[in-house]
């Protein structure tokens, strides 16, 4: 148990590191999103307000940003730091938020680059080919502030369930010495 008490400075560190580490990823993410556009003489104007996953990888990039500063702010408070369940809850869900939107934005790029042929969608990326580029970025960078979700969401668990005793099991030799 001495060794798990000394690493804890070192995961509250750890911790603090990736949360402060989400937040200009996820702003750059958002950036390159919002920014986004490209005209073509041919096919018109193409932003990112034109696609639905953009606008759910972009609030969801927000929400991880405001969240990971709440939260780095909220790890030094004291009265905050013992409801490690909330952290828990909130890290699980603010990564499976990201999952998703990764997931939306990852299908737009796919149709984006090689289309459906079935219902008759060609690619677009040979027209927007900026477009489809700072798109690839933007998920590059959302994909990384998941990764960092990813650990924080293992961090938190292990401090939650550190809380809680394992069950005393019986051993078998003293079941044998009992009958």
């Amino acid at each position: 148990m001495r060794l798990l008490d000394a690493n804890v400075p070192n995961l509250k560190i750890l911790d603090c590191s990736l949360r402060l580490f989400v937040i200009p990823l996820s702003v750059v993410s958002i950036w390159l999103t919002v920014t986004n556009q490209q005209d073509n003489s041919s096919y018109g104007k193409l932003e990112f307000s034109n696609l639905t996953g953009l606008k759910y990888m972009v609030s969801t990039s927000a929400i991880s940003a405001g969240y990971a500063l709440f939260a780095a702010v909220s790890s030094w408070v004291r009265c905050l730091v013992t409801k490690a369940w909330l952290f828990f809850v909130s890290d699980q869900v603010v990564a499976y938020l990201m999952v998703t939107s990764g997931a939306g934005v990852m299908e737009i790029l796919y149709l984006a680059y090689n289309g459906d042929q079935e219902v008759t969608w060609s690619e677009a990326c040979g027209s927007y080919g900026r477009f489809c580029s700072r798109l690839k970025i933007a998920l590059a960078l959302h994909a990384l502030a998941l990764c960092c979700f990813f650990v924080l969401a293992v961090i938190s668990a292990y401090r939650f369930f550190s809380k809680f005793v394992p069950p005393f099991l019986p051993s078998k030799e003293g079941e044998e010495e009992r009958t």
